[in-house]
């Protein structure tokens, strides 16, 4: 039910299609982050419209509300939020580590304390896969420790032990509720999560240690974009590249500037998630081709044109600058989401772009000019 095909490369970057019960991924792609079973602000429908193919939910929020044996017993995360294509749950671990008040780290688990009533919770390895088990996702994530960056090597290096150990049990756990079918979901997936910092010794051990385990349907990536040196990340992709296997696809966790997504692709990532197009747009920026603007910007106050005159946005395509402004300084909700579809749109099509200069062999030449355009100016 899950495969992966490898259409082109053109160096590191790639070209692909992985495939899932509820239908295609070309990649490289951009999921859209539904934290809560929903993108802030937007609509199934107008994700299916932008181009969106696969979205990205969260176990840590949707096992606290509404709950997700509520959710299995409403037909699934699916069914709940109204989205018929693949759907990507990740482990909630780095939520528990960064957001909750963490009591303690042990063997068996974590307790934490939840952000929103101070209750507390035990997240194991096998409780979370029964948590996203029931939420009834296509691809889950593995439970692992994400340690902060610029950790020291010894911090991640013990964070990486655990994580396999971690991924041993989820792994027994995720084939055993397979096997039970005690809740009728379509089939799932499991992805262990790479951890390891900055660290190369330690990130190509874990992913030896990972091949030795299983032959697994997909990769992802875990414990960068979270402070380290730009230098740093793109080491460590490139390290990857050539540790995890080729015929599988790699999912790089929390990425999703547009140009850390060109420079990720080039390393041969196909899978990205960011809460940073919804998150952006509720400051007032938007991504253009010519860089990251501040719509709330006074210049913009007389502005006929598009945000953006090359994009195909609802936004780009009905209103103008000026109107947009307004929107924003009077703290219209149709400003947040206007600047929500654009900025989402722009990451999407902007994977797609990527994709198809991979298949046409252009992919380095384009990306260089598209990287130093972006680059060079900041409004």
């Amino acid at each position: 039910m899950f495969e992966y095909q490898l259409e082109r490369t053109v160096g590191s970057a790639r070209a692909g299609t992985f495939t899932t019960p509820h239908g295609d991924v070309p990649t490289p792609a951009f999921m859209p982050v539904g934290t809560l079973g929903t993108v802030k602000g937007v609509a199934p429908e107008e994700l299916v419209a932008m181009g969106a193919t696969m979205v990205l939910a969260n176990t840590y929020h949707l096992y606290l509300r509404p709950g997700h044996d509520l959710v299995a017993e409403l037909g699934g995360l699916h069914a709940f939020m109204r989205w018929s294509s693949p759907i990507l749950t990740d482990s909630g671990g780095f939520q528990v580590f960064s957001l909750a008040a963490i009591n303690e780290v042990r063997e068996d688990g974590v307790v934490f304390q939840s952000h929103i009533d101070g209750s507390r919770h035990v997240f194991t390895p096998e409780s979370v896969m029964e948590i996203q088990r029931a939420l009834g996702a296509d691809v889950v994530m593995a439970f692992d420790e994400c340690p902060p960056g610029g950790c020291a090597e010894g911090d991640a290096r013990r964070a990486t032990k655990r994580t396999l150990r971690w991924l041993e049990r989820c792994r027994r756990r995720f084939h055993e509720l397979a096997e039970e079918r005690a809740v009728a979901v379509p089939p799932q997936t499991l992805f262990p999560v790479l951890q390891g910092n900055v660290y190369d010794h330690l990130r190509r051990e874990q992913a030896r240690g990972f091949q030795d385990l299983d032959d697994w349907d997909g990769w992802a990536i875990g414990g960068l974009s979270v402070g380290e040196a730009k230098s740093d990340m793109w080491r460590i992709l490139e390290l990857l590249d050539g540790e995890i296997p080729q015929e599988r696809p790699r999912y790089l966790m929390g990425v999703g500037y547009p140009d850390d997504l060109l420079e990720a692709v080039a390393r041969g990532c196909d899978l990205f998630d960011c809460v940073a197009p919804t998150r952006n747009a509720r400051h007032g920026t938007a991504w253009t081709v010519e860089g990251q603007v501040n719509v709330k910007a006074a210049r913009f106050r007389r502005d006929r044109e598009p945000l953006d005159p090359g994009c195909d946005c609802a936004a780009c395509t009905r209103y103008d600058r000026a109107y947009m402004r307004h929107l924003l300084g009077a703290g219209e909700l149709l400003g947040l989401r206007l600047l929500s579809l654009h900025n989402l749109r722009f990451l999407i099509r902007l994977a797609a772009q990527a994709r198809a200069r991979v298949l046409d062999g252009t992919y380095d030449s384009w990306s260089a000019a598209w990287l130093e355009r972006y680059r060079g100016t900041r409004v």
